[in-house]
């Protein structure tokens, strides 16, 4: 078996950034870490130039890379290249996101999130499927067209065995009673978004197992002075998570403070909502037959509206600091442990702790990813 100790970098344990230390990998699991002149004589030296190792960035909203969109490309082949894509820029998990479609579309993402976990895809965690049981009022890019309501044949599809994590983005006003529930039953996390879900709504959600919410702040109802909204719910719930799109653009910074403010770091995760362009060389791209450009750093559609995101969780990750004041610690919280928690893979990734498996990124000293290293298997290709 393989044995690697990686020197000359700083360790970003959950707690605290620690110097002078070496990491310890045997296979594909983290040993733990020690000075120097303890590394074992049986363990091959691997020196990096500075800066820092983190553990591998998990992203739970991945809708397309690499110029593929996973709604054009529902297979394995679209995985692949979708993580390929992201995993320069530091992913090392994903669940490739499907948006709003037709019921055989659906049916061809859940096979192909089957297939490349049998395969063993890199970076491959499961499936994410936002809507299309979403509310129209709240369809940002979402083509409200494909929207349909939840029925047993739904309810079958949704909770079909399959190996990996799946997640279903919802609007829970719009689930008949119990629906939340039997999904959790089934083993479906469950998060709300694209929602006109007033508090109270949000909050029975809650109760019947609602897991986190999708872009928080974002085509969901506000905080008000006397109706929270279902903002104000997933910042009172201590349970679940919320993700946030770091870029500037879909949510002020100031916003993004307070969130994190009121419900502490543990409750975010950052997620990119990334489309196709994020690691390939197209500019545009069609969604649902509308043609969505890239400029500036955003993804628009005909009428303005945001697209989705051009955002890398390298760049949300350094955003984190820079924009929110955060630390290298709470960045990578929110980019690895949090999210890993969510998925409830905390016991087996998310964090660099002897035991897990060695998902890791190496950052240069201004924070660019230079490597990447997924159950222990090293990818030179960085930023």
């Amino acid at each position: 078996m393989t044995r690697i100790a990686l020197t000359g970098a700083g360790l970003v344990l959950p707690t605290e950034l620690i110097e002078e230390q070496a990491l310890l990998i045997e296979g594909e699991r983290i040993v733990g870490w020690t000075g120097a002149a303890e590394i074992p004589s049986d363990y091959a030296v691997r020196r990096l130039n500075g800066g820092c190792l983190v553990p591998g960035f998990i992203d739970t909203q991945v809708n397309g890379g690499g110029d593929v969109l996973l709604n054009d490309m529902p297979s394995i082949e679209g995985m692949r290249t979708i993580a390929r894509a992201h995993r320069r820029f530091g992913t090392t998990g994903m669940l490739p996101t499907l948006i709003s479609d037709h019921p055989e579309v659906t049916d061809a993402a859940i096979g192909a999130a089957e297939a490349a976990l049998a395969a063993g895809a890199p970076g491959v965690l499961g499936l994410h499927i936002e809507g299309p049981h979403l509310n129209p009022a709240k369809k940002g890019i979402h083509d409200a067209g494909r929207f349909t309501t939840i029925d047993e044949s739904v309810l079958a599809r949704l909770t079909r065995p399959t190996r990996g994590i799946r997640l279903v983005t919802l609007a829970p006003e719009l689930a008949p009673p119990g629906t939340i529930r039997r999904l959790r039953e089934a083993g479906v996390l469950v998060a709300a978004g694209h929602s006109l879900a007033n508090h109270a709504q949000t909050r029975a959600a809650l109760a019947e197992g609602l897991s986190g919410f999708t872009h928080l702040f974002n085509a969901m109802t506000q905080l008000g002075s006397r109706e929270p909204g279902m903002v104000g719910a997933a910042l009172t719930d201590r349970a679940s998570h919320f993700g946030l799109i770091v870029d500037g653009f879909h949510v002020h910074p100031a916003t993004l403070k307070v969130a994190i403010a009121a419900r502490g770091i543990a409750g975010a995760m950052l997620v990119t909502d990334a489309m196709s362009p994020v690691g390939g060389s197209a500019t545009s791209f069609t969604l649902m037959g509308q043609r969505v450009e890239m400029v500036d750093g955003m993804c628009r559609g005909p009428d303005g509206t945001l697209a989705g995101s051009a955002l890398t969780m390298a760049e949300a990750f350094r955003n984190a600091i820079d924009m929110l004041g955060c630390s290298i610690v709470e960045a990578s919280q929110m980019a690895s442990g949090n999210p890993a928690r969510f998925l409830g893979l905390a016991g087996e990734t998310g964090a660099i702790a002897a035991g897990l498996r060695a998902d890791l990124v190496h950052l240069d000293r201004q924070r660019r990813v230079t490597r990447t290293w997924i159950a222990g298997a090293l990818e030179e290709l960085g930023e």
